[in-house]
């Protein structure tokens, strides 16, 4: 609703606030944000919507010799969208899934990525919010019928 040269004001629906970490957030954290595709312009990855379907909470957090991995709690309406070797959206991140167990899903995060995000800052405990594939959505809706 409002933009100068280095901040903008925007509103939030309740809706926003109930499903997202939005809330939990105090002035100066980061957040992720990054343009929209144009329809002009080449695809070549996963849709990322931003239409955000909850948050799941960080259980671990390890750093390896060339990556990090972050192992999530799986949220439980949203566990079937979660696939190993598919993508999920955290913090508008897209990500691989890794390895999915009956309660925990877990993505790496190559060092690009770690050093370029919000995610360098996150840590065991806090609430990410959560993005699913919307191709499976529209698949399991086109199969309801």
């Amino acid at each position: 609703v409002n933009r100068t040269d280095n901040s903008f004001c925007l509103d939030i629906v309740d809706e926003t606030l109930e499903k997202s970490n939005l809330g939990d957030l105090k002035k100066g954290d980061d957040v992720n944000l990054e343009r929209s595709l144009k329809v002009s312009d080449r695809f070549g990855g996963h849709i990322v919507q931003g239409h955000i379907e909850g948050t799941c909470s960080i259980l671990n957090i390890t750093k390896n010799d060339i990556s990090y991995e972050i192992d999530l709690k799986l949220i439980e309406n949203l566990n079937r969208y979660i696939v190993k070797k598919c993508f999920v959206t955290l913090d508008g991140i897209s990500l691989t899934v890794n390895e999915i167990t009956k309660d925990t899903f877990k993505v790496s995060i190559i060092p690009h990525t770690w050093e370029n995000t919000n995610l360098q800052n996150k840590k065991i405990g806090d609430r990410i919010n959560l993005e699913t594939d919307i191709v499976a959505r529209y698949i399991e809706k086109f199969l309801e019928k």
